[in-house]
């Protein structure tokens, strides 16, 4: 019985964790992040790959990056500066935060 429940536990994180996946995808999209960026390439500015492996480690970086997101910056990845999202909310940019953190 035990282990019928720690599977289904396990089904469960699981199918949260694609839930999570699929909505900070879709906001990507929604929010047209993808026109700049790509999971696993550099288009405009860095792919979200690269930016995961930058702030992998850094307490500061969900913070520092939902700011980013929605009043812009540069400097970070070249010579190109980030555009303001203001139309972004501080809950959707922190949402955008952990989906991006999230790639490998």
């Amino acid at each position: 019985m035990k282990k019928l429940v720690a599977v289904a536990a396990i089904a469960g994180l699981m199918g949260s964790t694609a839930a999570f996946a699929d909505a900070g995808a879709d906001l990507a999209k929604a929010k047209n992040c993808l026109a700049c960026h790509a999971v696993d390439k550099k288009v405009v500015g860095p792919a979200y790959k690269e930016v995961a492996a930058k702030y992998k480690g850094d307490k500061t970086a969900e913070a520092k990056l939902a700011e980013k997101i929605i009043k812009g910056g540069s400097g970070a990845w070249g010579s190109m500066p980030m555009p303001p999202n203001p139309q972004v909310s501080a809950a959707e940019a922190k949402t955008l935060v952990a989906w991006v953190l999230s790639q490998k």
